[in-house]
């Protein structure tokens, strides 16, 4: 009897841990669809940009979410989207929120101090949960 009282909490741990790998499912088609149209625009994959990190940002997502480069690396986010423009938001308020970036846009931010940069969407952190970490190192 002691297994089966088991079971209900088994399940339920199961079927919380289903909608996380859905959630990184969708968001890793969504980052290989913002791959294809960075490519259809620009003619070469983002990691063959040469001198910059490259985001993508799409589908209210950056992609990829979270970054780590040295200190004094550019990271280059461009805006994939076919309609929407993005903002790039250091958390800590210590650089002003970049213009918005339109369809085909980019904008770009130096990262001078080592430590985690959080990062947001301006216009759509807080509906979308637009939101991103760079990891600057030494």
């Amino acid at each position: 009897m002691r297994n089966s009282s088991l079971l209900p909490a088994i399940l339920l741990s199961a079927a919380a841990a289903f909608p996380a790998a859905a959630k990184d499912e969708d968001k890793a088609a969504i980052c290989a669809e913002a791959e294809e149209r960075y490519v259809e625009l620009f003619g070469q994959p983002s990691a063959e940009v040469e001198d910059v990190e490259v985001v993508l940002m799409y589908q209210y997502n950056f992609c990829p979410a979270e970054l780590t480069v040295k200190v004094g690396t550019t990271v280059r986010w461009v805006n994939v989207d076919k309609r929407t423009s993005h903002s790039v938001l250091l958390k800590d308020g210590s650089m002003p929120e970049t213009d918005r970036a339109f369809p085909e846009e980019s904008v770009e931010l130096t990262f001078l101090t080592p430590g985690p940069q959080d990062y947001l969407c301006g216009p759509h952190w807080e509906t979308q949960d637009m939101i991103g970490m760079v990891t600057v190192e030494p």
